[in-house]
């Protein structure tokens, strides 16, 4: 077996069709903070993994929205769903509560999967 010593992840790339549109949803509804927003490809800090978007067309690459849902811890599930809701963000279903955590599922406005998450009890 290969160990190749991988210390983390920085990062996971989100593609993106519209980078404009993309960065506006990631920066001003999300409220994420990016210290490259002007960049051709930004990337949004979370607190440990950042969010990188990209344009795959841009590498010769296909478009293809990420299906798996990237979940996006926050204080309150239910406060911050009502906060996107109200900024026009839809969301797939009621929110569900698993006896451990809130999830409540939505999409970006590039149709790539997204959850609002918060873990309640003890791991």
């Amino acid at each position: 077996m290969a160990e190749v010593g991988v210390e983390r992840t920085d990062f996971m790339s989100v593609p993106v069709r519209d980078m404009k549109r993309a960065k506006a949803f990631y920066s001003e509804t999300l409220g994420l903070h990016s210290p490259n927003l002007d960049a051709g490809w930004p990337e949004f800090e979370t607190g440990n993994v950042s969010l990188y978007l990209i344009d795959p067309t841009q590498i010769g690459g296909e478009f293809a929205p990420h299906v798996s849902f990237i979940a996006l811890r926050v204080p309150d599930v239910g406060e911050a769903r009502a906060k996107l809701e109200d900024a026009g963000v839809e969301f797939k279903g009621e929110t569900r509560d698993t006896g451990v955590c809130h999830m409540a599922f939505f999409s970006d406005t590039e149709g790539n999967a997204l959850m609002l998450h918060r873990r309640y009890a003890p791991q």
